[in-house]
């Protein structure tokens, strides 16, 4: 069988991760690092595209890899309107929609510069992202915030929750679309959600939104305290939206977002960074308790994902708390660029069905 050649592109703050897979093996990865002098030229995210695709054809031509011999191009998915989960081809309005999106992100130029690449490179080559960032899958009720003017919004690490669910599942001897399970991603921001047979039907706004704290982010705030200190005239709008995300959570509290140098300060004695970090991952449990009311108790699976999940600290703990509500896994690390390749090639043999945005 003629090999199927897949480039995976995974767009993050100051980097681009990029792979290649023939079939179902990784052949080539590379992290390549941008400088903030190198991204402070753009004016927003989408105008760095050409500047990143160019990077990784040179990366992928130095790696003695054929751009040619491409078959289709996966790239990460980011916040387009909300839409179901799964494989989308990337089309002229999708593109539209990347350049006018409903919020600045990296993961916007993911299905960016597949499309670039794939039109320059001709010979059928398809683009596709998989489980963006902005898959809304909520139930009805879900949405109901308490005003109406602000309804709750679907915004999750969609792509690595959706992963390790079908992985636990595989491991239990079970289709995913057969389970209950709640899934914690914890990274720079943390979103839990509540995946019923294949949908996950509730979620926290992991990107600016309520939830637990997280590294970076606030997670829910006392919401009438939040309002005073927003006319306060003490913080600008883009001030405030900072202290919400990028210098809320763990930074707030304690200058740094970077857990192992948190866990170093607390072997040390450190008890104000203990009880800071405890409470992150008491406000994490505490999501996963709510969300097993969505399930009505009906749990197969409780797990915890991300790269926070390589702390042993934070998982006891928060596995202390939820070991009543059913199985605790972990699954620490990202493990986007498989999920992403394996997308791709079922793509390719058609064994999943790439959708069409409108």
């Amino acid at each position: 069988m003629e090999a199927l050649t897949i480039l995976v592109i995974n767009p993050g703050s100051t980097s681009t991760k990029i792979a290649v897979y023939e079939n179902r093996k990784q052949i080539f990865l590379t992290n390549i690092k941008h400088t903030m002098e190198e991204l402070s030229v753009f004016n927003s995210i989408a105008d760095q595209y050409e500047f990143r695709k160019n990077t990784i054809t040179e990366e992928i031509k130095k790696a003695g890899i054929d751009i040619d011999s491409l078959k289709i191009i996966v790239g990460r998915g980011g916040l387009l309107k909300p839409i179901e989960g799964g494989v989308y081809q990337v089309n002229d309005k999708m593109v539209y929609d990347i350049h006018h999106p409903m919020g600045e992100h990296e993961s916007n130029l993911g299905g960016l510069i597949a499309f670039e690449l794939a039109k320059e490179i001709g010979n059928n080559v398809k683009a596709i992202i998989v489980d963006p960032t902005c898959v809304d899958e909520l139930e009805e009720i879900s949405r109901i915030s308490g005003m109406p003017e602000l309804p709750r919004r679907s915004f999750l690490h969609t792509l690595n929750q959706r992963a390790v669910a079908r992985t636990y599942a595989k491991d239990i001897g079970k289709r995913y679309e057969e389970i209950n399970v709640i899934v914690a991603h914890m990274g720079g921001g943390t979103s839990v959600g509540a995946h019923k047979k294949g949908i996950i039907v509730d979620v926290n706004n992991g990107l600016n939104g309520d939830g637990p704290m997280s590294p970076e982010r606030t997670g829910g705030l006392p919401v009438g305290q939040l309002v005073e200190l927003c006319f306060s005239g003490k913080f600008t709008k883009p001030e405030i939206l900072k202290k919400i995300k990028g210098k809320g959570g763990l930074v707030a509290y304690l200058g740094t977002s970077d857990a192992i140098e948190i866990e170093k300060r607390i072997e040390a004695g450190d008890e104000q960074s203990k009880l800071i970090y405890q409470a992150m991952a008491y406000q994490v449990a505490k999501e996963i308790g709510a969300l097993s009311t969505v399930l009505k108790g009906q749990v197969d699976g409780i797990l915890l994902t991300g790269g926070i999940a390589y702390s042993d600290f934070i998982v006891n703990e928060i596995t202390e708390r939820v070991k009543h509500i059913g199985p605790v896994k972990i699954y620490p690390g990202e493990g986007e660029m498989e999920a992403l390749a394996m997308n791709g090639y079922l793509a390719l043999t058609q064994e999943i069905e790439v959708k069409e945005y409108k």
